[in-house]
C-alpha cells in the first residue's frame, strides 16, 4: 500500500531533523499529496521503521503500534505493516523520531540523503526510503528516480527472463532438430530394410510361381497315372471275381471234407475225453496231496474279485440279441447280471430314482417305497446296498433300514452326486460297484473310477418285477 499523508510541511515537530520545515519547501509552498511509492520502497520504509520501533521510548510509540513493537523481528514488519504505514502517514512527529534513528543507523548514506544527494553506487530503494522519511530538498525527485530505477530493474529482469526463455526455446529447438535428424536416419534405415524385404518377397513370389507350375505339371501327370491304375484295377477286380468263384467251389469241397472230418473228430474226441478224465482225476488227487503237504490256508479274497471287471466285459461277447440287451443301461437283466457278480455293491441315487418312478408321492413316501424295495433285492442277492439322498441333515422319523441296506444323506455343502463318487472311490479296485442314476454327469464320473453305471429305469423295472 502506498504511504500517503495529508500533512503540514511546516510542522514544528520535524525541527530536530531538518529544521522548521522540509528542506526544499518554503512555508508558502502549497500542500502536495503524498507520492505513490513503488512497492519495494514501501516495504523498505516499513522494514526500517519496524527495526527501530523497539528502540523508541514507550511514550514515543503511538498507541496503535505499542502491541506491534512487542512482536518478534520477523513478524513485526510482516504483520504490523498496515499499522506502521498508516501511522507514518498520519503522525509526522512519529515519523520524525523514526527518521532520527534510521539516519543514525544509515551513517554516511543517511547524511548524503539529508543533503539531497544520492551516491551513484547506493541502492535506489534504500535512498528512496531514507528520502521519504527525512524529506530533504528534492526528496520527491529522489523517490521518482528510485521508482524509475526499480521499474528499470524489473524491466531488466523481465528482459533477462525473456532472454532465458528464448535461449531455452532455442536449446529445445536444437534438441528437437537433433532428435528429428536421428528419427530421419532411423526412417531412412527402415525404408532401406523394407525395400530389401520387398525385393526378397518378390523373389519368393517368383519362386512360388515356378513351384506352382511344377506342381500343376506333376498333378497332370498323376491324373494320367491314376487313369492308368484305374484300368489296371478294373482288370484286377475281374480277375479277383473269377478267382473268388473258384475259391467258393474249393470251399464247398472243403466243407464236405470237413463234415467227414467232424465225424471222425467226434469219435476221436470221445477217446480224448476218456483220456482227459483219467488225467484230471490223477491231477486232482495229486493236488489234494500237494495242498495237504503244503498246509495252505483258505484265502479271504477270491479270484472272482480280481476278474469281475473282465467278466463284465466278456458279457458283451455273446450272441447279437444278448449283446444288445447287455448294452441297454435301463434293462433289468443287465442289473441282475451285474448283481450276480461276487461281492457286488449296489449304490443308488435315491431321489433320481424316486422322482422318475413315483414322483407323485411325497418325499417321505418315495423314500419308504425305495428303501423297502432295495431291502428285497438285498435279501435276494445278499449284496451290499447303499442308497444316497440329498439332505444337509439326516431326516428324523425314518423307519429302520432293512437288513443289508445302508441309508445315507449328504452333509451340508455336499450333494448326493459328490457322496456317490466318494463311495465309489473308497471301494477297492476289482470289486464290482453298480451305480444306479440317470444323471449323465454321475454316470461319467463313476465310470472313470471303474464302476458300472445303469439308468434309473433298470432298477424301477427290477422293483416292479419283484
Amino acid at each position: 500500500m502506498p504511504l500517503t499523508e495529508p500533512h503540514d510541511d511546516h510542522s514544528s515537530a520535524e525541527e530536530p531533523v531538518v529544521g522548521a520545515h522540509d528542506a526544499g519547501e518554503s512555508p508558502s509552498t502549497p500542500l502536495e499529496p503524498e507520492p505513490t511509492l513503488p512497492e519495494p520502497v514501501r516495504q523498505r520504509i516499513v522494514a526500517l521503521t519496524a527495526a527501530v520501533l523497539p528502540g523508541l521510548a514507550a511514550d514515543e510509540v503511538p498507541v496503535p503500534l505499542r502491541r506491534v513493537a512487542k512482536f518478534a523481528p520477523n513478524r513485526r514488519a510482516r504483520l504490523g505493516a498496515p499499522a506502521i504505514a498508516a501511522q507514518l502517514t498520519a503522525d509526522p512527529l512519529f515519523r520524525q523520531r523514526v527518521t532520527a534513528r534510521v539516519l543514525t543507523d544509515a551513517g554516511d548514506l543517511g547524511a548524503a540523503v539529508v543533503e539531497g544527494t544520492a551516491p551513484a553506487a547506493a541502492d535506489p530503494v534504500e535512498v528512496a526510503a531514507l528520502a521519504y522519511l527525512a524529506r530533504p530538498r528534492g526528496w520527491r525527485e529522489l523517490i521518482e528516480a528510485s521508482g524509475a530505477a526499480v521499474r528499470a530493474e524489473a524491466d531488466s529482469a523481465v528482459v533477462a527472463e525473456l532472454v532465458r526463455e528464448a535461449e531455452q526455446r532455442a536449446t529445445r529447438a536444437e534438441h528437437d532438430r537433433a532428435v528429428a535428424r536421428v528419427e530421419a536416419e532411423k526412417l531412412r534405415d527402415e525404408l532401406a530394410r523394407v525395400r530389401e524385404e520387398l525385393g526378397q518377397l518378390r523373389e519368393e513370389g517368383r519362386q512360388l510361381a515356378r513351384t506352382l507350375r511344377e506342381t500343376q505339371a506333376r498333378e497332370r501327370k498323376a491324373t494320367e497315372m491314376l487313369a492308368t491304375e484305374r484300368g489296371r484295377a478294373a482288370r484286377a477286380a475281374a480277375d479277383a471275381d473269377a478267382e473268388l468263384r473258384r475259391a467258393r467251389a474249393r470251399l464247398a469241397e472243403a466243407e464236405a471234407a470237413a463234415g467227414v472230418a467232424r465225424v471222425s473228430a467226434k469219435e476221436a474226441r470221445s477217446v480224448d475225453e476218456a483220456k482227459l478224465w483219467l488225467l484230471l482225476e490223477t491231477i486232482g488227487q495229486a493236488a489234494v496231496g500237494l495242498r495237504r503237504e503244503l498246509a495252505l490256508d483258505p484265502v479271504e479274497k477270491l479270484p472272482a474279485d480280481f476278474v469281475a471287471d473282465a467278466f463284465a466285459d466278456q458279457s458283451a461277447v455273446t450272441p447279437a440279441g444278448a449283446a444288445a440287451r447287455a448294452r441297454d443301461t435301463d434293462d433289468p437283466a443287465r442289473l441282475d447280471q451285474l448283481l450276480a457278480l461276487p461281492k457286488a455293491h449296489l449304490v443308488v441315487d435315491g431321489y433320481n430314482v424316486t422322482k422318475r418312478g413315483f414322483g407323485e408321492m411325497s418325499l417321505e413316501q418315495q423314500r419308504k417305497r425305495l428303501i423297502s424295495g432295495l431291502g428285497g433285492i438285498a435279501a435276494q442277492t445278499g449284496d451290499e446296498v447303499t442308497v444316497v439322498f440329498d439332505g444337509a441333515e439326516r431326516i428324523h422319523g425314518l423307519p429302520p433300514a432293512p437288513r443289508g441296506v445302508r441309508v445315507l444323506f449328504s452333509r451340508k455343502g455336499e450333494t448326493a452326486d459328490e457322496l456317490i463318487r466318494r463311495l465309489v472311490r473308497a471301494e477297492p479296485a476289482g470289486r464290482p460297484v453298480v451305480v444306479v442314476s440317470s444323471d449323465r454327469e454321475v454316470a461319467d464320473g463313476v465310470r472313470r473310477h471303474g464302476a458300472y453305471p445303469l439308468g434309473a429305469d433298470s432298477l424301477l423295472r427290477r422293483l416292479a418285477r419283484s
